[in-house]
């Protein structure tokens, strides 16, 4: 864990401070996402958000974006320590759900397809490179920053044995580019 602590609070710095005016027009935009596994992995994500403009009344008045995203998780136990890099595309939906003082708060949700370098990590063998990245998260807005908290599950949905997926409650800040 202390080696995320050092790119993670550089990573935050520069996320805020790069802001753009622009978040209602906004078409691209990126996150950082602080990661806590299950047992001992933590992580960090770091990914690429697109708008498609063409999609945006997909749904009513959802929101809808493609992320592509990279992923670097540590998991360290009784002086071991391992580390695994994933590669992920998503399609996400965020529904408006209510209203907070005076914030609006949405529900995501999205189910993608990721590449995992290592298929035994944390004690678990995942079974295949290629895993489902399921979401579900409560997403809002301060000033032009996304603050998302998350559940993200990795796992292959069965189409191999063994099948342990892998799950972790992630902190995310968007920003618009």
């Amino acid at each position: 864990m202390r080696l995320l602590k050092a790119p993670i609070t550089l990573t935050l710095i520069l996320l805020l401070a790069l802001t753009s005016k622009a978040h209602a027009q906004r078409l691209h935009g990126y996150s950082v996402d602080v990661l806590k596994g299950e047992g001992n992995v933590a992580g960090i994500k770091l990914a690429h958000k697109y708008y498609a403009p063409q999609l945006q009344k997909l749904v009513g008045h959802a929101k809808f974006y493609f992320e592509s995203s990279v992923n670097v998780w540590q998991f360290h136990k009784s002086g071991h320590s391992q580390s695994n890099t994933v590669v992920a595309i998503s399609p996400v939906l965020q529904f408006p759900a209510f209203n907070f003082n005076g914030k609006l708060f949405s529900i995501e949700a999205g189910i993608g397809i990721s590449l995992i370098n290592k298929t035994y990590f944390a004690e678990k063998n995942l079974s295949t490179h290629y895993q489902f990245e399921d979401r579900i998260g409560l997403v809002t807005t301060i000033g032009d920053t996304d603050l998302a908290l998350r559940v993200i599950h990795y796992s292959n949905a069965g189409f191999k044995h063994p099948n342990p997926g892998i799950n972790f409650l992630t902190l995310s800040l968007s920003q618009p580019l």
